[in-house]
């Protein structure tokens, strides 16, 4: 208390249930503990209210720095916190330094994908069209279909639940789909569980592409074929970049951006259709 410093780094989440979430704070504690530093979580459940009592706890225990993972409406009380401030996967402040996936290169080659194996009708489940990594995503993957004349029916879904009957639905009035990207691991494996109810085989009449590489992608009951999000990389960086400014090393506002790679498994096809579309493809 007397030196006001307690080698504690916060952690705002909205959520720790979700794949994704539960792998990136693994990843950011493995980096915290190695710099002598504890990680407290707080997991806002993208509640508001939440969220300014977890700010007010901030203040009192002397929290050395703080991440923010969650999507917030609000950003002067993280700009009037005195402490340094970074946020994970999502940019809400010139002011605040970002350590993020290049979600716009990862919609980029989820759409080349799905053009590179011979997709014409595309649905997108998107999750929530007001966040920023869903938009960024959508941007990359809406440009190069753009760039090919193909057209894209969108359709947004909850990130952790999606409604298994939407999707379906979503289906059935575009029955002749035959490529289908979606925004989350998540929202990929229930697309593949409405797409076996209805009859449909993958990839061989629809192809299924998710985002983020999560541990169970590789072991769903069709392997997925995704966009890996470097999680590891995203917990090393985020780190590097509070510890600096926790210990004035570092005072600029940087923006990272890690770079995302396709995954090939097999709910995509193999066959290429135009091979001069899959340059930059990792």
């Amino acid at each position: 208390l007397f030196k006001k410093k307690s080698n504690i780094v916060g952690l705002i989440v909205p959520h720790i249930s979700t794949y994704f979430f539960a792998e990136l704070i693994e990843s950011l504690e493995d980096a915290i503990t190695s710099a002598g530093y504890k990680l407290m979580i707080f997991n806002s459940k993208d509640d508001v209210e939440l969220e300014k009592k977890y700010i007010n706890v901030l203040n009192q225990y002397n929290i050395d720095g703080l991440i923010l993972v969650a999507n917030t409406n609000s950003v002067i009380p993280y700009l009037n916190l005195k402490i340094p401030v970074i946020t994970i996967d999502h940019i809400i402040d010139e002011k605040i330094p970002s350590i993020s996936s290049d979600n716009v290169q990862g919609g980029e080659l989820a759409a080349r994908k799905l053009i590179e194996c011979g997709a014409k009708k595309i649905i997108h489940f998107r999750g929530p069209s007001d966040l920023i990594t869903v938009i960024d995503r959508s941007r990359g993957f809406y440009q190069v279909m753009d760039d090919a004349n193909i057209d894209v029916y969108s359709f947004d879904l909850d990130f952790r639940k999606p409604d298994i009957e939407d999707i379906e639905m979503f289906i059935k009035k575009n029955p002749d789909v035959d490529g289908i990207f979606c925004s989350s691991d998540i929202i990929a494996f229930y697309v593949i569980s409405a797409l076996k109810r209805l009859g449909y085989s993958i990839p061989e009449d629809v192809q299924v592409i998710g985002f983020d590489n999560t541990q169970d992608a590789k072991n769903f009951s069709v392997p997925l074929t995704t966009i890996d999000t470097d999680k590891e990389l995203l917990g090393k960086e985020g780190i590097v970049t509070l510890l600096n400014r926790i210990k004035y090393i570092e005072d600029t506002n940087r923006v990272i951006h890690i770079k995302t790679s396709s995954i090939f498994r097999a709910t995509t096809k193999w066959k290429t259709y135009y091979p001069f579309i899959i340059i930059g493809i990792s």
